[in-house]
């Protein structure tokens, strides 16, 4: 009977997913050293000892998530929670609330030097979500028609982004969408890989996060553009753009794209434009424009 009930047990870990939460810098990883309970002294052994950890659970069929840990907000969560912070009890619960909501990427059996930028690309995802979400929902309602004014340039911006997807030739979409202004400037990216029918796949998280940057923009009508870097096997690259003016996306020309990718930001010098790359004025969004009329 014990040696049934240590095979089904054996079976049950292995059904069981489970969450590590990583200190992916030096500067956290000293964070948690002050903690007598934290036992290591070294990050990139640290680090490997993760690895091997991850390989092992991946190896007995056993799904792992790695999480963002990070040491002020798990100050603050045993502060609020009554815990001793310096308790190995109390990392495992606050790894435990990560899972429900935090940023985390699934361990998918790649090297830890390939997850941790995708952990850290998560957690800025997430937070610029949460930071363009609160200030849309500050704006309030329109004081001409009563309507919420976040609302209404997320729905203006999803429909802006769905246009210029389809207006798109044909391959590989990557887009950066940039907003000027106070308290200070957002930036988002979006991929959009197409498949063998020609529609784009986006991840969803990233498309959210994308949209309520353009949202802001829109919104407040700050200062902002749009870029958009086609690439389509053996053929040239084609990059567009437009820039943020009022509630809509105005095409830059040719030269205008040529321009702002050829210009160095700080000095203001000239460089050199990429081999096999096409600076193109953007294609038409069509009749996509505000009716005439009232617009926020």
């Amino acid at each position: 009977m014990a040696h049934t009930d240590q095979t089904t047990r054996s079976f049950l870990r292995r059904e069981i997913a489970g969450t590590i939460g990583l200190l992916t810098d030096e500067h956290d990883f000293r964070a948690m050293r002050r903690y007598r309970s934290f036992t290591f002294d070294d990050h990139a052994t640290y680090l490997h000892e993760v690895e091997a950890l991850l390989r092992a659970r991946a190896s007995q069929g056993t799904h792992t998530t790695v999480a963002l840990f990070d040491p002020e907000e798990y100050a603050d969560f045993c502060s609020a929670t009554g815990l001793d912070p310096d308790a190995q009890a109390s990392r495992t619960r606050f790894t435990a609330e990560l899972a429900a909501g935090g940023p985390a990427v699934p361990y998918e059996g790649q090297p830890l030097a390939d997850l941790l930028p995708d952990l850290v690309d998560e957690a800025v995802r997430q937070a610029t979500w949460e930071y363009t979400s609160t200030l849309l929902a500050r704006l309030g309602s329109c004081s001409t028609c009563g309507e919420d004014l976040g609302r209404a340039a997320f729905t203006r911006a999803t429909r802006l982004l769905l246009r210029v997807l389809e207006t798109a030739p044909p391959g590989d979409r990557h887009l950066v969408c940039s907003v000027s202004g106070s308290p200070e400037p957002v930036i988002s990216v979006l991929h959009a890989d197409e498949d063998i029918d020609g529609v784009p796949h986006m991840d969803e998280a990233e498309a959210l996060e994308f949209t309520s940057v353009l949202a802001l923009g829109l919104a407040t009508h700050s200062p902002g553009g749009l870029v958009m870097r086609i690439s389509s096997p053996g053929g040239a690259d084609r990059i567009h753009g437009w820039r943020l003016r009022g509630y809509r996306l105005e095409p830059l020309t040719a030269g205008e794209v040529f321009d702002a990718y050829c210009t160095d930001v700080e000095s203001g010098d000239l460089i050199s434009p990429e081999s096999n790359v096409d600076y193109c004025a953007p294609p038409d969004l069509g009749d996509d424009h505000l009716p005439p009329g009232h617009h926020h």
